[in-house]
């Protein structure tokens, strides 16, 4: 599958509240959670020139009072983020697309339960970018038409709980996002198990293979994705739309 394909792929499995074509590409925005739901994925062409294209971005997303962003794939996305380049849109670090096989996984160590919806313990339990999630987080997370949640729990309530991710499945990917294990439980294979739950999730719903995205500076999770058999499909960076008075002259 190629990187445009399987990023259209994923973008089933993470929608933007509100999406809008502009010739293949595809504009979301959810309030400002998370790139993926607030970016205009760069897959395909345009409707008119490139120029043209990366400024009504632009404007799409101030109309929203949202900071214009773009997600372009590489390779295959070079004369799109060459024009956003040209623009003066800025880029963030880049992120890995990684894929496995799902064939061969064990069960999980430990009990991981699995909801169809993220409970409020669940909720609290996902620090996006090590902050607390704002009140549209869960109709943005419930964004899939095939979507679990899983969860384990070491200690009694009220202690918090000791990992969480999310799984969703479409066209035979299991897609996984928002794995995070607390600070307090780490180094205990937390978060293979809840990998291995979610790859048996989604065996069961057809999935042969999983894809999960990873930043490139984040070393501990390479290596855990490495270990079990996740290789390197793609990249993309995000480019950031500037203020007039910052773009070039």
């Amino acid at each position: 599958m190629s990187p445009d394909d399987l990023e259209r792929l994923a973008a089933r499995t993470w929608r933007g509240l509100e999406q809008e074509r502009l010739g293949d590409w595809l504009l979301r925005a959810s309030g400002g959670f998370t790139g993926r739901a607030n970016s205009a994925l760069v897959v395909g062409d345009p409707p008119g020139p490139l120029p043209e294209a990366v400024a009504a971005v632009h404007r799409w997303y101030t109309d929203r009072g949202l900071q214009p962003m773009a997600q372009v794939p590489l390779p295959g996305g070079e004369p799109a983020d060459a024009a956003f380049a040209a623009a003066g849109w800025e880029t963030v670090e880049d992120v890995l697309v990684l894929t496995a096989d799902l064939t061969g996984w064990g069960p999980p160590d430990v009990p991981v339960d699995l909801a169809p919806k993220p409970d409020d313990a669940w909720l609290t339990g996902y620090r996006y970018r090590g902050t607390p999630l704002p009140p549209v987080a869960r109709e943005v997370l419930l964004g899939a038409d095939d979507v679990t949640f899983a969860a384990v729990r070491l200690d009694p309530s009220p202690a918090p709980l000791a990992a969480v991710a999310r799984g969703a499945v479409a066209d035979g990917w299991l897609v996984v996002t928002a794995v995070t294990v607390d600070e307090r439980y780490r180094r205990r294979g937390l978060a293979t198990a809840v990998m291995a739950a979610l790859a048996s999730w989604g065996r069961e719903r057809g999935a042969g293979s999983c894809l999960l995205q990873v930043v490139e500076s984040n070393e501990p999770a390479l290596a855990l994705y490495a270990r079990l058999g996740f290789t390197e499909h793609h990249r993309y960076h995000y480019r950031l739309g500037v203020p007039p008075e910052r773009r070039p002259h």
